[in-house]
């Protein structure tokens, strides 16, 4: 009887700490879901193929979606669908972020990891991811606008919507850091191209007509800089106005060949989708986020954490790319 006890004794303590060493507990099937802007954009195609390295590396169901146009309503409807299956964790690039904060708080209350991108100043989220500090970003994108110009002269700001918060972040900052420094330019104002190339080649036009003056393009959108540019290009206005901005090869190159976008800078979306869904993955198995984190992705091996102003924890990487027509061949995506 005694030796019976023993030995249940022993089983219990061995199955305790295999347990509490990890060794003995059950695999969870993780499901992270990634809801994007629009799946029809190159730049989250190219996210995609991040995320499905991620799935593979880690094992995980990792898959992305998103409505055929950037629409917050409907990007909206796909998260609601996604809480309902019960998925494990939501990595969320939202549309209009402000739009998108109930159906995040909703997702959080059911017990859903949610991370976001491109929404620092997010209320509602565990974790808000991005490649750099907007602000920063912001400020290089103006000091490049600036030395094309020669410091002086008319320039306008596109964004993808006025209620992208990573857009305006970048526009604001570009416009006060021109304001401290470049006192010889001057913003004409910043204009919604709601992620459509269509609208910002009609904007651009529009513009041309009236402010003939114009000598410089800031574009927030991947989409920005190509639709400014091409009505630039038509004008015969390539060699007289600096066009720079988020962009990527598979959207500007064209433009970067023949100048009429001078600077197109990004991060790499498929190492930012991965990265999202690492942080996702260490908050479901239960690791701590912490600063100065290697999370295994280039430009992120050294994290820094900023609390936002709604105590959203809003993790920073390293770096930015520069691509014109001299290096355009090594961003080839």
């Amino acid at each position: 009887m005694r030796k019976s006890l023993l030995t249940v004794v022993l089983v219990v303590a061995l199955v305790m700490f295999l347990i509490t060493t990890g060794l003995a507990a059950p695999k969870k099937n993780i499901t992270i879901a990634v809801v994007v802007k629009s799946v029809a954009f190159n730049w989250f195609q190219r996210m995609e193929v991040g995320i499905k390295q991620f799935a593979k590396d880690y094992g995980v169901t990792a898959f992305m979606q998103g409505p055929p146009v950037a629409d917050s309503a409907q990007q909206i409807a796909i998260i609601e669908q996604l809480i309902a299956q019960g998925v494990d964790a939501i990595v969320i690039v939202p549309y209009g972020v402000k739009e998108h904060e109930m159906v995040q708080k909703e997702a959080m209350e059911k017990g859903i990891i949610v991370v976001t991108h491109e929404a620092a100043r997010t209320a509602y989220a565990h974790f808000d991811l991005e490649a750099f500090v907007n602000e920063e970003y912001g400020e290089e994108m103006m000091r490049q606008l600036a030395k094309r110009m020669n410091y002086e002269g008319e320039y306008v700001q596109f964004v993808g919507s006025y209620t992208n918060d990573s857009h305006n972040q970048w526009m604001d900052a570009a416009r006060a850091y021109q304001e401290a420094n470049y006192p010889n330019m001057k913003c004409i104002g910043k204009f919604e191209t709601r992620e459509d190339q269509a609208v910002g080649y009609n904007i651009m036009k529009d513009l041309l007509k009236r402010y003939p003056n114009i000598k410089g393009v800031l574009g927030s959108a991947a989409g920005d800089v190509v639709a400014a540019g091409r009505a630039i290009q038509e004008a015969g206005l390539a060699d007289k106005i600096a066009v720079v901005g988020t962009s990527i090869v598979s959207y500007a190159g064209e433009l970067l060949k023949t100048g009429a976008v001078d600077l197109a800078m990004c991060w790499d979306p498929a190492l930012a989708g991965y990265a999202a869904c690492v942080v996702a993955y260490k908050l479901l198995i239960g690791e701590k986020i912490e600063e100065g984190m290697n999370l295994g992705v280039p430009g992120y091996e050294s994290i820094k954490i900023v609390k936002n102003e709604h105590g959203v924890p809003v993790i920073y990487g390293k770096g930015w790319i520069f691509i014109d027509a001299s290096n355009m061949d090594q961003y080839n995506f």
